[in-house]
């Protein structure tokens, strides 16, 4: 039985991250990067979101891959070629990931995450259902850019990028990951899982459950950047916020001032008002018919997509 790999290539820098929050913090409009909802809890969290009956797109996304599940890898073999390289963005636990084996039956699975002690686990255990695949874990933080050692990349690829986390990135940095991940399939091919507009009711309600598990994803972000940066946030003085911005075509979700206060840190501080917020993450949702036009721009040649019967979720592949 083959051994995983591991490459830690992003080192996390605590004081690097100290600082990205700080200033955040000390914006106009006060923001905290969504990379920090993933402390050890907050990924623990993240998990339990998934299970959710409010939240729809793990679940959705699952379906149509699994009833789709023979198109789809004809279509990804016919852009690869057999047995290819599967390089899999923001693995995390690679359970997604593992699902497709047995029809793309790829000779090396690559998984990419911000860290490599998150896939050690998850990898050790593949590598016991699959001994003879090659698996490689990668610590990258690929929000900032996507570039893989060449060598781990040989000839025509899939990218797998799935759980619609590409609504997280601002129009022009989700345009330069697509990019960049055509960059890596190398002539192969892009597989990403896109969440799409629906009722306003359906999208809210999936980022504030009412088993407020949500609200405790999001409030923990304090508790971590008070590790990090020293600050003195009190998670009760603060409460949840998520709703969608129909001009924007996506969910925010904030963090709102309960009363008057004030935040300090080793050299700075913030004073908020109640009702004041802090932006912690977006979404985006799309059309169908738009992300496809961004897939163009990034320069993929060929697009195939597959939805449930709602249309709430769309499965694309990219090739070319």
């Amino acid at each position: 039985m083959k051994s995983p790999e591991f490459l830690q290539i992003h080192r996390v820098d605590d004081a690097v991250l100290a600082h990205e929050a700080a200033e955040g913090l000390r914006a106009t409009r006060a923001h905290v990067s969504p990379k920090f909802f993933y402390d050890a809890l907050g990924s623990r969290l993240f998990d339990a979101i998934t299970e959710l009956p409010e939240y729809y797109p793990t679940r959705t996304e699952a379906a149509i891959l699994s009833q789709n599940g023979a198109a789809i890898a004809d279509a990804v073999l016919s852009a690869t070629g057999p047995a290819p390289t599967m390089v899999d963005l923001g693995a995390g636990s690679c359970a997604k990931a593992a699902r497709l084996f047995g029809a793309l039956a790829p000779r090396r699975y690559v998984a990419v995450d911000i860290s490599v002690d998150y896939l050690r686990q998850a990898l050790t255990t593949l590598q016991r259902e699959h001994p003879a695949m090659s698996l490689v874990g990668v610590g990258l933080d690929f929000s900032t850019r996507l570039e893989l050692p060449a060598a781990l990349i040989d000839g025509p690829s899939l990218v797998f990028y799935p759980g619609s986390s590409i609504g997280n990135f601002a129009h022009d940095e989700a345009l330069r990951l697509l990019r960049e991940a055509r960059t890596t399939a190398a002539g192969g091919a892009l597989l990403i899982g896109v969440d799409l507009v629906k009722p306003v009711a359906v999208l809210e309600a999936a980022y504030d459950d009412e088993l407020g598990v949500t609200a405790a994803f999001n409030l923990n972000l304090l508790s971590h950047v008070n590790r990090l940066l020293g600050t003195n946030f009190h998670v009760r003085d603060w409460r949840h916020v998520a709703f969608f911005d129909v001009t924007a075509s996506r969910i925010e979700m904030h963090l709102e001032a309960r009363r008057t206060l004030t935040v300090k840190w080793p050299g700075g501080e913030r004073s908020f008002r109640a009702g004041d917020r802090i932006h912690t993450e977006n979404s985006a949702k799309w059309q169908p018919d738009d992300f496809e036009v961004l897939l163009r721009q990034a320069g993929f040649a060929g697009v195939r997509r597959w939805t449930d019967a709602q249309g709430w979720f769309a499965v694309f592949l990219a090739t070319g």
